[in-house]
């Protein structure tokens, strides 16, 4: 007993002691440390990347200040109204608010016209409205960005069977141009690979599942501008998940014709409890309307039982949580570089998007990790994350994140397929100081399970 009061003396010490050395401005360390919910070799690696990231995150708060203004004044443009949040029923006819909203997403994303619905089951169901509402058969979609995100296949119809109701199976043919070594868009390969049948080139913005660097709004624009010169029929579509209000100006600002996203990540603002988004060429935006409900419908019709409010309030709230995932992305980033991670991007550069890839070289680890951030989630906290077969994925996918919203990434969550090189997919936040705990605590269970590198 004496040994163990004294083994316990220590313990106390040890906490206090890295307690003592947290300064001010990383009251979180020290409380986690107080709390033994983090052992001190961990406290100092959290204390040194806080600081080295500090900068980094102060640059962010200036990009979050310019689209917070932009985003009032686009409310205001748009004469949104109290109104405008109430709900509606049926068909929704002449609903003032439909109409508002899909002006105001035009107006922030500096395209000719937008389709904001909340029928968007997610976004992958907007990005297949947007191209079987363009694309007719026998044309051709040419991706820039090599194979696309894994739920994609199946909408384009990748494999050696064609997915029931793809875009294969109605007679649209695909190709793609893969990136270069350094991740960028090859474009002589790219100008070189469109044909007379190519209809469209897609633009994948974000990493995906892979180690790529996500693609800026100002490298697509390129793309889209040489493309144009040679061939100003071909639509530059993008699919722009996990990418708005990170860089200054979105891809529809630089020249694509036609985007797509979900709104329970970047736009939503932690609050749209569903939906997406497709925004662009009004020509574009009105065939993908008429795709997702019918000819002679379009976007004239659609109503909200649940009201709007938290659309036009999640929007409006959009830059803060870009802001706080970004934030928190940066200090995870350099956390676990200190840790003897590969990490991409690194924490102090620039960023198109809020996925942060770690790697982690094991099946155990990436299992390790999620179990930690699942830890940390208010909601189901108590749950033990395991790898299992999901709907649109090749592989196991294995998935952490107790979210207010079900599989909202504008919260924090984490995911990862089960493949070499076993690499985690990082993101959301609606607050930094969370996704540090989050990321803290991931680092912890990989402390105790004796997984961190040598």
């Amino acid at each position: 007993m004496e040994l163990e009061a004294i083994k316990e003396s220590e313990a106390t010490k040890k906490r206090g002691d890295c307690a003592n050395r947290v300064c001010a401005d990383n009251g979180l360390i020290a409380n986690l440390c107080q709390r033994g919910r983090l052992a001190p070799e961990l406290a100092r690696l959290a204390e040194e990347a806080a600081v080295d990231a500090a900068p980094v995150i102060a640059q962010l708060a200036a990009r979050r200040e310019y689209h917070q203004l932009r985003l009032l004044e686009a409310f205001h443009d748009c004469r949104v109204s109290d109104y405008h949040l109430g709900m509606t029923t049926g068909y929704g006819y002449g609903d003032s608010a439909r109409e508002t909203l899909d002006q105001l997403m035009a107006t922030v994303l500096s395209a000719e016209s937008a389709l904001v619905r909340e029928q968007f089951v997610s976004g992958t169901h907007a990005i297949a409205t947007a191209l079987f509402g363009v694309l007719r058969p026998g044309d051709e979609i040419l991706s820039a960005t090599g194979t696309p995100y894994d739920t994609l296949w199946e909408v384009i119809g990748l494999g050696e069977e064609p997915a029931e109701g793809s875009l294969r199976e109605f007679g649209v043919s695909y190709d793609q141009v893969e990136l270069t070594a350094d991740g960028a868009i090859d474009l002589p390969a790219l100008l070189q690979g469109l044909r007379p049948a190519t209809r469209l080139v897609f633009f994948q913005r974000s990493r995906g599942y892979s180690l790529r660097p996500s693609l800026t709004s100002k490298a697509i624009g390129e793309a889209c501008a040489a493309i144009h010169r040679v061939r100003p029929d071909v639509i530059c579509f993008v699919d722009n998940c996990y990418g708005e209000l990170v860089e200054r100006e979105e891809p529809t600002a630089l020249g694509a014709d036609l985007m797509a996203g979900s709104l329970i990540k970047n736009l939503g603002g932690g609050l749209a409890p569903t939906g997406g988004y497709i925004a662009g060429r009004e020509v574009l935006v009105r065939r993908a309307a008429t795709r997702l409900t019918a000819p002679g419908i379009g976007a004239h019709v659609g109503s909200s039982p649940g009201g709007r409010r938290l659309y036009f309030q999640g929007l409006f709230l959009a830059p803060q949580m870009v802001f706080e995932a970004l934030a928190g992305a940066v200090f995870a980033a350099r956390l676990f570089e200190r840790l003897g991670f590969a990490v991409t991007p690194r924490y102090d550069a620039e960023r198109s998007d809020i996925i942060q890839a770690i790697t982690l070289g094991s099946a155990e680890r990436v299992v390790a990790f999620c179990q930690g951030i699942q830890k940390a989630c208010p909601v189901d906290g108590h749950v033990v994350p395991q790898p299992a077969p999901m709907p649109g994925y090749t592989d196991s996918v294995i998935m952490a994140g107790g979210t207010f919203i079900q599989g909202a990434t504008s919260e924090l969550s984490v995911d990862a397929p089960m493949r070499d090189p076993y690499a985690v997919y990082f993101q959301g936040g609606l607050s930094q100081s969370f996704v540090r705990i989050g990321a803290l605590s991931a680092a912890q269970t990989l402390l105790e399970g004796g997984l961190l590198p040598g």
